[in-house]
């Protein structure tokens, strides 16, 4: 027992004394040019981005009103995860535990010498405080995780198994791009059945503390900050696919200008045909951030103009069709997203006065129609 402590106590000192080291030592890279925190948002997670595989070895005890500490055993781990976002992650693991214990007076082990092999299949829900507190950086060198693990706790060949949980606390130190070091503490709480104890109504607790190295599986393994982009000119330099179908566009444009010459000389000869000037409009642009279909303030004063100088002025058919940009988040997302913001697009300009009918709101999915930067595919046109 004293050795047990012993070990516990050491591996508990070295986590403060970590976290102290970090609180002072951290990169800088992840505050603004007014030293603020920065703290997201970030663009989406794929699916296979961001795992990780662990591995550790390391020891652990028994605790229990009916139980005496005898010896520290061994206890083994491999897991793995994911992290879905900077704070937030999810992993999938085994424990294997070799340990002995002595019953109290007034017990008798059913186990015979009091030996017993565990193996403990469970899932942990992950929270980095770091990423959280003080903003996301790939770099850091320290993170404290702390975790809430579940999970199925069974004897040798899965006899009696029996429910576990309990709280634990992953602390990570970075060795490279690819692989940190990994100090894992935490302890499994279930009834005695899982030891095989005749009182098993009452609960035992198997705390353990080990070190390993976690690698990163994926080839991204960091998460990119969204950045807002404000569409201003179109971006340069043009690849030879975007001149050719600017050039396309112009040669269209001209075409129209000159037919629209033609029907305004023709009206100008015939006076008495012409009822009413309407004003001829493009098609106008309305640009939203990732993963939202909520206009803007900025976007919002776009489309009041276009709507009181265009649109109300007008009895034509209008047409908004929303995109998605295909670079980030999935299909069936970025399908969903799409038909949002061009729902939203309408909502807006029937509550500012234009009949309904007169709107059709089209679901264009993804888009890559501006390959940089690929943030302008997301927007809703209308025409």
């Amino acid at each position: 027992m004293k050795g047990i402590k012993t070990i516990l106590g050491a591996l508990a000192v070295a986590s403060l004394l970590s976290f102290s080291f970090s609180a002072s030592a951290q990169e800088n890279n992840n505050r603004d040019e007014n030293g603020k925190i920065v703290r997201g948002s970030y663009e989406s997670n794929k699916f296979w981005d961001n795992w990780f595989l662990g591995i550790g070895g390391g020891v652990n005890a028994v605790i229990g009103n009916h139980t005496d500490f005898k010896i520290g055993g061994l206890a083994v781990d491999a897991n793995v995860g994911k992290w879905f976002t900077p704070t937030l992650g999810l992993r999938f693991g085994y424990k294997g535990i070799k340990n002995s214990f002595d019953l109290k007076a007034g017990h008798v082990s059913l186990l015979g010498d009091g030996k017993f092999n565990q193996h403990y299949i469970h899932a942990d829900v992950m929270w980095n405080m770091f990423e959280s507190f003080d903003g996301y950086k790939e770099t850091r060198f320290f993170n404290m995780i702390p975790y809430m693990q579940f999970g199925v706790l069974a004897i040798k060949n899965f006899d009696s198994p029996e429910f576990g949980a309990g709280p634990g606390l992953l602390n990570t130190f970075r060795l490279g791009n690819c692989v940190d070091l990994a100090l894992d503490v935490n302890i499994i709480i279930a009834k005695g059945r899982c030891l095989l104890i005749p009182d098993h109504t009452k609960y035992v607790g198997l705390p353990s503390a080990t070190l390993g190295l976690i690698f990163n599986l994926s080839k991204k393994s960091n998460f990119d900050r969204h950045s807002t982009i404000t569409p201003v000119v179109v971006p340069l330099p043009f690849t030879a696919d975007q001149y050719n179908a600017l050039k396309e566009r112009v040669a269209a444009l001209e075409a129209e200008n000159a037919a629209l010459k033609d029907e305004i000389a023709a009206l100008k000869a015939n006076p008495k045909e012409v009822e009413k000037i309407v004003e001829v409009s493009g098609p106008a642009t309305i640009y939203f951030d990732s993963n939202s279909a909520k206009l803007s303030v900025r976007e919002k004063a776009h489309l009041d103009y276009y709507i009181e100088n265009i649109l109300a002025k007008t009895d034509n058919k209008i047409t908004v069709t929303g995109y998605a940009d295909s670079k980030t988040g999935n299909k069936a997302v970025n399908d969903r997203i799409a038909g949002k913001r061009a729902e939203a697009i309408k909502d807006y300009i029937v509550k500012a006065g234009v009949a309904a009918d007169r709107i059709e709101a089209v679901n264009g999915g993804e888009s890559n129609q501006f390959a940089k930067p690929f943030q302008l595919n997301r927007c809703v046109i209308i025409k």
